[in-house]
């Protein structure tokens, strides 16, 4: 699932050197953070949400056949 989020938000924005993707898993629970640089960070959202929204829809798809939970949350790369 890392590889799969790292792919997708590093399609989608202008500086994709700049992505990086954590993963911590406890109890069933899977978070991601990802971080992207300052600019990006509006690509990454998209109108109202929708953007981030529909990469945790995707994601969520494998969390479920694995009994697991997803969270992602975003940071802008400090400068």
């Amino acid at each position: 699932m890392k590889d799969t989020l790292l792919y997708i938000v590093s399609s989608i924005v202008e500086h994709p050197d700049k992505v990086s993707v954590s993963e911590e898993e406890s109890e069933g629970v899977i978070n991601f953070q990802v971080n992207v640089d300052k600019e990006d960070m509006g690509r990454v959202i998209g109108k109202n949400g929708k953007v981030i929204k529909a990469i945790r829809n995707v994601l969520k798809i494998p969390a479920i056949k694995s009994n697991k939970k997803i969270y992602i949350a975003l940071s802008e790369i400090p400068q």
